[in-house]
């Protein structure tokens, strides 16, 4: 057959492929122009020509083809209709402008991945071609993924740094000062690493004042999350019987990949729900973990961290004078105000002529008094000669003086004075008052008389 195996669209593809070395039969450049011979199907079976196979023989013999022949891969593109079942494993296609093939990344492998495949990320991948027979399709199983232009571990790190800093994990408002004078110290670090001989060299060099616990764990590899992270839940419980002013995390140097167990949410965690204050001296000055963010205190080396959690005993000494140098002076300058008061007090005229200051204050209430009994003396003649007036004008307009002028009032039985015929009868009884007595007497007849009252 003189038709090419391939049709490429461009010269580069062919070239990769030449260069590759796999290609067994020669790759031909077919033109658009070009017309590939017909090929004429027979119009029936014959005995002589061969025994045809089953669809699953041909299968399996194309899948010996591609998965011996092509042999692991790597290859970069872009994550689409990525899914992620119950069963853990990953489901994903990988494409660029012109092409996808179908990807799987098996439950074990995925777990292993410090950081999350996200739609629409670029990874650099490295796997095998797969033939799967029950559907014919042939897919890509990965067994390493990056991402593109970006480290997994640098990528896992920042995701997890953005989702524990939107729960406020690394707030600063929740973070605790050490005590001011640190006296008990529980360092977890390796017992045979460099961070522990420089954390106790400069802590030794510092004062001698401080006792330090020893918690032995492993910093690195697997199985040393759960180490610390036990240790940090053991020391809660020991600080209810034995006091832990602080714990001292250190670690030295190493690479990105060294110290990636304090990069671990569950380390993370452990770290910001401590109830001890957490000191944390991770690797050299350059290196960052979320440990490091996580903690109450963040030292850029195990020796830094030693220096912020002890003072110096001569810093100590230095301060101390300083405070007793303060309280001399307060209370020399209390006793002086107390003296100054006291020479006050013995200088006023109380305390020097006390009989003088008696009788200058007897002669003032003497003088108040006379005051008092003058405006007493005043109001009452005041209140005598308005109640004079009073009883003279009562005189006047009183009843009684009309009765002693010859005139007397006539009343009803029932008390009311009679001042017209209208209010009473014949044979009525009625009263009348002179000013020595009353008279008692009936009405025998009743005129009506019209005269004029007296002016």
């Amino acid at each position: 057959m003189n038709a090419s195996l391939f049709d490429f669209e461009d010269a580069d593809d062919m070239k990769v492929l030449q260069s590759s070395g796999k290609v067994s039969r020669k790759i031909l450049k077919s033109s658009p122009k070009t017309k590939l011979p017909e090929t004429k199907t027979p119009e029936k079976i014959t005995p002589e020509m061969k025994t045809p196979e089953t669809v699953t023989g041909l299968t399996f013999r194309l899948k010996g083809l591609l998965e011996s022949g092509i042999g692991e891969v790597y290859v970069v593109g872009e994550v689409s209709n990525f899914s992620r079942p119950k069963s853990g494993h990953v489901y994903f296609t990988l494409k660029d402008k012109r092409a996808g093939i179908s990807a799987i990344i098996w439950q074990s492998t995925y777990s292993r991945l410090k950081f999350t495949i996200e739609e629409g990320m670029e990874l650099v991948c490295r796997g095998r071609i797969e033939v799967y027979p029950p559907s014919g399709r042939y897919q890509l199983i990965l067994t390493k993924v990056e991402p593109k232009g970006i480290g997994g571990l640098e990528l896992a790190f920042r995701q997890l740094r953005e989702r524990l800093d939107g729960e406020g994990l690394f707030d600063v408002s929740r973070k605790r000062r050490l005590p001011l004078f640190v006296r008990n110290i529980a360092l977890v670090t390796s017992s045979t690493g460099a961070a522990v001989r420089d954390f106790l060299q400069v802590l030794r060099r510092r004062t001698r004042l401080v006792d330090v616990l020893l918690v032995p764990v492993q910093v690195q590899g697997e199985g040393a999350v759960g180490e610390i992270v036990s240790a940090i839940q053991i020391l809660q419980e020991i600080a209810a019987y034995r006091k832990i002013d602080c714990i001292a995390l250190v670690r030295g140097g190493g690479s990105v990949e060294d110290l990636w167990t304090f990069n671990e949410e569950l380390l993370v965690r452990a770290v910001a729900s401590s109830r001890i204050p957490v000191v944390c001296g991770i690797g050299h000055e350059v290196d960052v973990t979320l440990c490091d963010l996580a903690a109450d205190v963040r030292a850029l080396t195990p020796s830094e961290a030693a220096e912020r959690i002890a003072v110096k005993d001569a810093e100590l000494a230095e301060r101390l004078t300083q405070l007793g140098n303060i309280i001399d002076r307060n209370i020399d300058a209390k006793l002086n105000e107390w003296k100054n008061k006291l020479d006050y007090c013995a200088k006023h005229p109380a305390i020097i002529k006390p009989k003088r200051i008696i009788e200058n204050k007897k002669r003032i209430i003497e003088k108040l008094d006379e005051k008092i009994n003058y405006a007493i003396d005043k109001k009452l003649n005041e209140i005598k000669q308005r109640l004079q007036r009073n009883i003279i004008t009562l005189d006047a307009i009183s009843p009684l003086a009309t009765l002693a002028r010859g005139y007397s009032i006539t009343e009803t039985q029932n008390g009311k004075n009679i001042k017209s015929i209208k209010q009473v009868k014949q044979n009525e009884k009625i009263r009348t008052k002179l000013k020595d007595g009353q008279i008692e007497s009936y009405i025998v007849e009743i005129k009506n008389t019209n005269f004029a009252l007296p002016n």
